[in-house]
């Protein structure tokens, strides 16, 4: 009786995914690529390219052999069947509702997101028709009772930036296939390390690869991963899946590819169309920090729960947002969806308010001030004088940016150095 092929584990496909030696030159880690364009072998093999019928490398703009390494490992990664790697995380949003969205559609999503992407979603987003609903995900029968027949998607953050919310994915999950509806989940802040949503029931997984996956704040990218398992021929929601495509001579991309479909419609026509193409340094750049993923988030969990256990006694702390913490609301969901460890972004309230916060985030020395997260080094951000000082207060407040919100996001430094730049810096606080 033969043998089931051996499943490489986690840490050996974030090396080995998607690569192979160079066999031109033996080359073992991934070239850079940078080229635009590819030499054809004939007419023959150029027109089999351009219609879909062969796999190979037309134009960058479409595919580029370095960034096909990113895609193979991140799907690796996350369990699925295929993947477009694009510019940026919400370029990589964009591109994942371009393939299926139409004018006057609509689909749900979490009032608990990144703030840039409600901006997108109930901004941007309507300049093409688009219309998002926002649902309070803390009771998922909400998404239920807020379903409509123009309804074609469920959008949620396995763990939110930057209020450290933890969804139920799995019911989530339910709600939406028992509606024909995709589910679509993203994973930044807890990378594939801590959660792979598509175990979950999650049919898309969205990154911004800027994050943890590159995790060394050099690579802008953005990831779709498609699990492969979506029916798109089980309604008619889904037409420019299943139905004609006029630019390929009448191709349907479900029919012909299969669990391929929006893989490769992803670099057919929404690569092609809205261009928002990573660069091969992008991505040979993040295909060097993920093979390094699972040691530094083992790395940035373990120095987060120590800081927000430290910060949740601290005497100028006045509260902490972190689903570790057994006092967290968030804590059970955590503990079934996230049980590697609750991330490392999270937020605190410092006692004294706006001053306090601006006096916290000046008085740092180890910690970075800047906006991002997700690197190696120690980040903070006081977002009422920052990301987020256009708003009232009662705004600030409402999108858990109140003027007393400190967000850090814990590095892989040492712990104690960590603790110890908080401590320094919370004393100064108490002068403001």
């Amino acid at each position: 009786m033969a043998e089931k092929p051996r499943t490489p584990g986690f840490e050996t496909l974030a090396i080995h995914a998607g690569a192979s030696p160079d066999p031109a030159t033996g080359a073992r880690s991934t070239p850079i690529y940078q080229t635009t364009a590819y030499v054809f072998d004939d007419v023959d093999h150029a027109a089999s390219l351009f219609n879909l019928q062969t796999y190979g490398y037309i134009y960058s703009r479409l595919t580029n052999p370095t960034v096909s390494v990113l895609e193979e490992r991140v799907a690796a990664l996350e369990g699925g069947r295929g993947a477009i790697a694009v510019a940026s995380g919400h370029a990589a949003q964009m591109l994942a509702f371009f393939s299926f969205m139409e004018p006057g559609d609509q689909f749900l999503a979490s009032n608990k997101l990144y703030g840039g992407s409600i901006t997108q979603f109930g901004r941007s987003f309507k300049k093409f028709g688009w219309e998002c609903v926002f649902v309070d995900a803390d009771d998922p029968e909400n998404f239920r009772r807020a379903l409509t027949p123009r309804c074609k998607a469920i959008f949620v953050e396995t763990l939110s930036n930057p209020t450290g919310v933890v969804v139920d994915l799995e019911r989530i999950a339910g709600i939406a296939h028992e509606a024909g509806l995709l589910f679509i989940v993203d994973n930044t802040m807890a990378s594939p390390w801590l959660c792979r949503p598509m175990r979950w029931g999650a049919d898309l997984v969205i990154h911004s690869t800027t994050k943890f996956l590159s995790g060394h704040g050099n690579a802008m990218g953005g990831v779709v991963v498609d699990s492969g398992r979506f029916d798109w021929a089980q309604n008619d929601k889904f037409a420019s899946l299943t139905q004609p495509e006029p630019a390929y001579h009448g191709l349907r991309f479900y029919e012909t590819f299969g669990d391929l479909a929006l893989t490769v419609h992803g670099h057919a026509v929404g690569l092609r169309d809205l261009g928002a193409t990573m660069a091969p340094l992008n991505a040979f750049l993040t295909i060097t920090g993920i093979e390094t993923l699972p040691l530094r988030m083992e790395r940035h969990v373990q120095n987060a729960q120590q800081v927000a256990e430290q910060l949740a006694s601290h005497p100028a702390v006045s509260w902490v947002a972190y689903a570790g913490l057994p006092s967290n609301p968030y804590h059970a969901l955590a503990r079934k969806y996230l049980p590697k460890g609750a991330g490392s972004v999270f937020t605190f309230g410092v006692k004294g308010g706006y001053d306090a916060g601006v006096a916290l985030v000046e008085g740092v020395e180890l910690f970075s001030h800047l906006a991002n997260v997700g690197d190696t080094r120690s980040l903070i951000i006081h977002p009422a004088s920052t990301t987020h000082r256009q708003l009232t207060e009662e705004q600030q407040i409402a999108a858990g940016a109140g003027p007393d919100v400190v967000r850090l996001s814990i590095g892989i430094e040492s712990v104690a150095d960590i603790i110890a730049d908080l401590d320094q810096a919370l004393n100064k606080t108490k002068r403001a």
